[in-house]
């Protein structure tokens, strides 16, 4: 079993003690510009009302009105940020993808194409010694998460640095639905 690391609130009262743990959420904001912005709350509705009144984040607040487009809920914040930080690396692209639930899209944004990144993983077999079957190994291509019928909210699990680290089990949506 995962040992879950609680953010704890302790409140005293007559020597007892009451700890309770976090839920987060991850959510991408739409902004005038055409940018996405890319946050973590424990409060989503009132972070969402804070950056609509300009007392958000910088960014947000120079690029007025924004509109909530994307969000995911944790059970803990530590996970929430976390996921924020990875999906604030992504390319706009990729943050559509996401936000538009298509996970092949999504899949295929995250495959490196770095040419010293394919040639130091491939020194072993160059693609002129593969076949149709085995291109995608020797590439190193993953399998598209997406695929998988057990992953309804694959999401959050793509490939490589893209992945959340343990089994944690998250809500994802898409607000335009």
């Amino acid at each position: 079993m995962q040992q879950t690391k609680q953010i704890t609130t302790f409140v005293i009262n007559n020597n007892d003690i009451k700890t309770t743990t976090m839920k987060g959420y991850m959510y991408i904001l739409h902004c005038a510009n055409g940018a996405y912005y890319t946050g973590s709350t424990i409060d989503l509705e009132r972070r969402i009302k804070q950056h609509q009144n300009g007392e958000g984040a910088n960014f947000t607040k120079k690029h007025l009105p924004i509109s909530l487009v994307y969000f995911e809920e944790f059970s803990r914040i530590d996970l929430a940020f976390k996921r924020e930080k990875q999906v604030q690396n992504w390319s706009q692209k990729k943050k559509e993808a996401l936000i538009q639930g298509n996970f092949n899209r999504l899949h295929e944004l995250s495959i490196c194409t770095n040419e010293t990144h394919f040639n130091r993983t491939n020194r072993s077999s160059s693609p002129a010694e593969t076949t149709d079957d085995d291109t995608s190994t020797a590439l190193g291509v993953l399998p598209n998460p997406a695929t998988s019928e057990q992953r309804s909210s694959s999401a959050a699990e793509t490939t490589d640095d893209d992945t959340l680290a343990g089994n944690e089990e998250i809500k994802c949506e898409n607000v335009n639905k």
